[in-house]
């Protein structure tokens, strides 16, 4: 379905740059004629809204009720272009806004805060909000949260990870329970990022905090609760052991997040990602340093599949 639409959304872009008015016109006829072979497919009539005036999400679903609506003369051909009109991005100078992600991916960019000004994040916010999805803004601070809810005052802060995220849809979108685990306390920073991206993304999320091999009677003692969760998600600084040990217990994939936490030869999280990677449990995939965004991401598509 999704490819489908992503075919269909693209003729029309293709038909609206059309050099003359005759070449638009004759274009955007074949590919209603196109969508109305197929279209019964994709969406009941029960999900048209009435009101047209609203800006729809750039998803598989909104394009196809715009398509639906200029079809049967309830959605102009000039509004359809003003829907579509920053498809498959928007250029503001600083950024180019990747409205199509949502439609490729199934979710929206996530706008990664540090280094980035103030201004520039609020202006990358002001414009996503329109579309009606989740925004995600991950490293922030407590300045840059305030201007945001400026903008949508259901904008939360989480003070531990600097993750600022606008929950519009709490739909949940995922299979079973992503479960987020630390070794430490100090490593909940990035276990927090972890689960902050993994709800945002619309999963049911848990957490187990320092539980880590130094104490190992207080992970065995949370296995029932391991051995529940679809996707693990285990983050650990130090000599990062953590994952290959949770990984030993249970037949569900285990994503691995080295921390920069610890002493000299840690290296800054580097002896933690060598121990991931070398792991010996075949359920262990590791990502980056510090990377609890790309954590939270990839259990979240795990968790759809």
């Amino acid at each position: 379905m999704i490819g489908t639409v992503y075919l269909l959304s693209t003729e029309f872009i293709l038909a609206l740059s059309s050099r003359t008015a005759s070449q638009k016109s004759r274009k955007l006829r074949r590919l209603l004629y196109w969508f109305g072979a197929v279209n019964s497919f994709f969406v009941p009539d029960r999900l048209l809204s009435a009101d047209m005036g609203r800006v729809e999400k750039l998803t598989a679903e909104g394009i196809t009720r715009i398509l639906r609506r200029v079809r049967r003369g309830s959605l102009s051909v000039e509004k359809a272009v003003d829907h579509l009109r920053d498809l498959p991005y928007e250029d503001l100078g600083y950024a180019k806004i990747d409205h199509h992600r949502s439609l490729r991916q199934g979710f929206p960019e996530v706008i990664f805060g540090r280094g980035k000004s103030p201004e520039q994040v609020e202006g990358v916010v002001r414009r996503m909000l329109p579309r009606g999805h989740n925004i995600l803004v991950t490293r922030g601070d407590a300045v840059l949260f305030e201007r945001v809810r400026k903008l949508d005052k259901r904008a939360e802060f989480h003070p531990l990870s600097g993750a600022v995220a606008i929950r519009r849809d709490r739909t949940i979108q995922g299979k079973g329970t992503v479960l987020v685990v630390s070794a430490g306390t100090t490593d909940i920073p990035v276990a927090d990022e972890a689960l902050i991206t993994a709800e945002t993304m619309g999963n049911r999320v848990q957490a187990i905090f320092d539980v880590g091999v130094a104490g190992i009677h207080r992970l065995l003692s949370e296995s029932r609760q391991l051995r529940r969760a679809r996707v693990l998600i285990v983050v650990a600084g130090m000599e990062g052991a953590l994952p290959s040990v949770v990984g030993g217990l249970v037949a569900v994939p285990v994503i691995a997040v080295p921390t920069s936490v610890g002493y000299g030869a840690s290296f800054h999280g580097l002896a933690a990602l060598l121990g991931m990677l070398n792991s010996c449990a075949p359920n262990v995939a590791v990502v980056n340093i510090d990377n609890g965004f790309g954590a939270g991401y990839l259990a979240s598509v795990i968790n759809r599949l």
